[in-house]
């Protein structure tokens, strides 16, 4: 059995071609229909991803209005939070803000998936929340290695789903909301990340809009709740630490980019006006916050 890979988790674990159980064998798992084989990693892990390409079937209805009645805004701290995380620290790419919105676990054996996981930055924050953590990432140093596009889960695995600065790297972002969804329990809450105007990095695809994040996860099946532009993670930041200035320490990217800033915020105050300052952060951010729930 995957060191990193508990029976909780196989009870759920699935061919990510044919959707049916995986059987755990002495080298990992193999499907219980198909008979295809999933082994174990090196780091004691298990590789789900899919061995042949499928034909994934998706509809998509044109011709309707996109539902924006969410709340479009700066993340301001939940004032009932369901988790106290005081002493926590805040991993990479989280803030206090969003944390406070993380959902508290229904039981000991209640699962989240960190859905593009990397190295797991997130794990603590979760398990404090009560979880069970599962991580997953195309690459091999994943408790489950697999595909955002082919989840290797049984429908309705789990009560709460983060993804964190993912949604740009995936190829279909379409079926990776759906797919997303499908894991998901009804009345759970999905909390993510994604990429507006950061430059090109590892990879990317899709950098999203705030109307893109919402079609993206209307189209996965999601309800939209909120949708929150960085104004610290602006576009002149992002694009000076990732690309303008490679390598040069961020307190001199500041201060570089600090005049600029500057003159920006004053020219929207003057040319714009106060009541745009939402418009003025939600146009120039480096990347969006969303909070979206699938509906019973």
């Amino acid at each position: 059995m995957s060191d990193k890979v508990s029976e909780g988790v196989w009870g759920i674990l699935v061919c990510p071609d044919c959707k049916s159980r995986l059987i755990q064998s002495g080298e990992g798992g193999v499907c219980d229909v198909c008979k295809t084989n999933y082994a174990n990693t090196r780091t004691g892990g298990i590789d789900c991803r899919l061995k042949n390409p499928v034909v994934y079937e998706s509809s998509i209805t044109i011709g309707n209005a996109l539902d924006v009645n969410c709340k479009i805004g700066q993340l301001i701290v939940n004032d009932k939070p369901e988790v106290d995380f005081s002493g926590i620290d805040v991993p990479f790419h989280l803030t206090k803000e969003t944390m406070s919105y993380l959902p508290k676990a229904k039981s000991e054996s209640s699962l989240m998936l960190d859905l593009g996981c990397g190295g797991q930055v997130h794990k603590k924050v979760c398990e404090h929340a009560g979880f069970e953590y599962v991580g997953l990432d195309y690459g091999l140093h994943a408790p489950v290695c697999g595909d955002a596009h082919a989840l290797p889960f049984c429908d309705e695995s789990f009560e709460f789903i983060m993804s964190i600065a993912v949604l740009e790297h995936l190829r279909y972002p379409f079926v990776a909301m759906e797919e997303a969804c499908r894991v998901l329990k009804p009345n759970g809450l999905f909390i993510g990340t994604v990429a507006f105007l950061e430059p090109f990095h590892a990879e990317s695809f899709y950098h999203h809009t705030h109307l893109g994040v919402i079609n993206s996860l209307q189209q996965g099946g999601f309800k939209v709740e909120k949708i929150s532009p960085s104004d610290e993670w602006s576009v002149l930041k992002a694009q000076a630490e990732m690309a303008l200035f490679p390598g040069v320490p961020n307190y001199l990217v500041n201060i570089f980019i600090l005049p600029v800033q500057l003159l920006h915020k004053v020219a929207w105050r003057l040319f714009k006006g106060k009541e745009a300052e939402i418009e003025r952060i939600r146009d120039t951010t480096g990347a969006f916050t969303f909070i979206a729930r699938k509906m019973s």
